[in-house]
């Protein structure tokens, strides 16, 4: 044993799917059938939902919502769930949202992500559910926001990202 192991640690193991095989769908499905095929179970998520232990999503034209039971290993060195964990919540919904309301062949990528975290995550603090919605959508960019309630129902963080919108490469 090392001198940073104790004999507490922890360790983690999950397994993920071939990021691959969304992206050969781009062409094929628009973004509401890709995403609602993740959400039943049709499709596997992508690599980060497991990565980040993502428990569930639920998606609608123009909005997605996803849950996470925050865990220790989300943790900082405070005894918070990190902020980078937060963020990537609500830039994946804020961004799926706006994945939701493009056709087949048309892809998208977050420009900017600018989050406020207003209040402090635990275990203690429960489900959180994170719900991004496209605010505005032209043929070029697209502004999305993401809202992160806690168990309680109480706002924990919001974020506002804008995307910008593109054809997909050819040969995905």
């Amino acid at each position: 044993m090392t001198q940073t192991q104790t004999e507490t640690d922890r360790t983690r193991t999950f397994a993920w799917s071939d990021p691959a095989q969304h992206a050969e769908l781009l062409g094929r499905r628009s973004g509401l059938e890709l995403l609602q095929a993740m959400a039943t179970g049709e499709l596997p998520p992508p690599p980060v939902m497991h990565m980040v232990d993502i428990a569930g999503m639920e998606v609608t034209a123009g909005s997605v919502t996803l849950h996470l039971h925050p865990q220790e290993f989300h943790y900082n060195p405070l005894g918070t769930v990190h902020g980078g964990v937060l963020s990537t919540l609500l830039d994946t919904a804020a961004a799926c949202s706006v994945h939701s309301t493009l056709p087949a062949g048309v892809g998208y990528t977050s420009l900017d992500l600018t989050v406020k975290f207003l209040r402090p995550v635990t275990i203690a603090s429960g489900r959180l559910t994170t719900t991004g919605v496209v605010l505005q959508r032209g043929r070029r960019t697209a502004l999305a926001e993401a809202r992160m309630t806690d168990a309680a129902g109480r706002l924990v963080a919001h974020a506002t990202s804008s995307c910008m919108i593109f054809e997909a490469p050819a040969g995905r």
